[in-house]
């Protein structure tokens, strides 16, 4: 079981020998001496972040600043965003929906920045052989689905599209690797789910997608940050966010090579983590008021839902 770091920021004048030798050879004094900043950063086992964490090029670009990285596991979005709020981390990303719920219960998280809008990479599933040829079709029938995930929020506007609502269907709700089991042993007539999942569910059982998020969903990636770690580090923010969108651009244009990093964290073929990276939304750039509005929606269809117990202002976990 990997133990989470109890403590998610701190700072130093951790110097080492060779500093201090510089500094009794220059006269420099401790006082003067660079502080050191080390950032925590929560990661999942696919994504752009693991992708960062490999290539090294973070360490390097915040080094200037006396800042070291510490990299965090954890094994979804939820989690990450808990380790957040209790200290564990003071970065890491996640879809939209876990960010709701954790402002939801008064989490100390801001938006950061963000991906563009991958609708692709999400979508209904059902079996190959399936008789379920329409959303329509999909009236009385179960469908899996990992509750308050991003992909709740594609079911509500996939059923919404064809004039469905969720009373329409019997919802199942399970976690990804359970929704498989119940989908390959028709279990569940549908599944609703995202990258790498979905890929992998094209590609080793032949399921069929019966829609994506395209003209329904954005479906961003968010990064997301410890509201007095950012405030009190802006130039540490501005850094990462740099080095995000540089490496964003780079998987862009090497698909391949950011499959063959992602091979070992998640024990999944090249050919279906190449097929997940092409649908990724490539480029990282801070919060718009558009993906706010956006992210507002989502919020509010959670509210409506009764997912959430509050209405939230989206709005208000952003610094300005």
């Amino acid at each position: 079981m990997r133990i989470i770091p109890s403590q998610f920021w701190t700072k130093s004048l951790a110097l080492s020998a060779a500093t201090v030798a510089v500094m009794m050879l220059t006269g420099c004094s401790k006082d003067q001496a660079q502080e050191t900043i080390t950032l925590n950063i929560g990661f999942q086992k696919y994504g752009i972040l693991p992708i960062v964490k490999e290539r090294g090029n973070l360490e390097k670009a915040l080094e200037a600043q006396g800042v070291q990285v510490k990299w965090v596991e954890f094994p979804a979005g939820p989690q990450l965003l808990e380790g957040l709020n209790v200290g564990s981390v003071v970065l890491g990303e996640a879809g939209e929906a876990p960010p709701i719920f954790a402002q939801a219960a008064n989490s100390n998280l801001v938006y950061v920045a963000n991906q563009p809008a991958a609708p692709k990479a999400e979508a209904l599933l059902v079996p190959k052989d399936s008789a379920i040829n329409s959303i329509a079709d999909l009236k009385g029938k179960r469908v899996a689905l990992n509750k308050g995930s991003n992909v709740h929020y594609l079911l509500l506007k996939v059923l919404e599209a064809n004039h469905l609502t969720l009373n329409d269907i019997n919802v199942i709700y399970l976690p990804p690797s359970d929704a498989r089991a119940a989908f390959e042993k028709g279990a569940v007539d549908a599944w609703v789910i995202w990258d790498p999942f979905f890929a992998a569910a094209e590609q080793q059982i032949g399921a069929r997608v019966l829609a994506t998020g395209e003209n329904l969903v954005s479906n961003h990636q968010f990064y997301l940050a410890d509201r007095k770690f950012a405030e009190a580090n802006p130039k540490v923010i501005q850094a990462v966010v740099k080095e995000l969108n540089l490496s964003t651009q780079w998987v862009a244009s090497h698909q391949d090579e950011a499959a063959k990093l992602l091979e070992k964290p998640t024990s999944l073929d090249f050919n279906i983590l190449k097929s997940s990276i092409s649908r990724m939304g490539f480029g990282v750039q801070p919060i718009s008021p558009a993906v706010i509005s956006e992210q507002q929606r989502v919020a509010d269809a959670f509210y409506a839902q009764k997912l959430i117990p509050n209405k939230l202002n989206i709005d208000a976990a952003i610094i300005k």
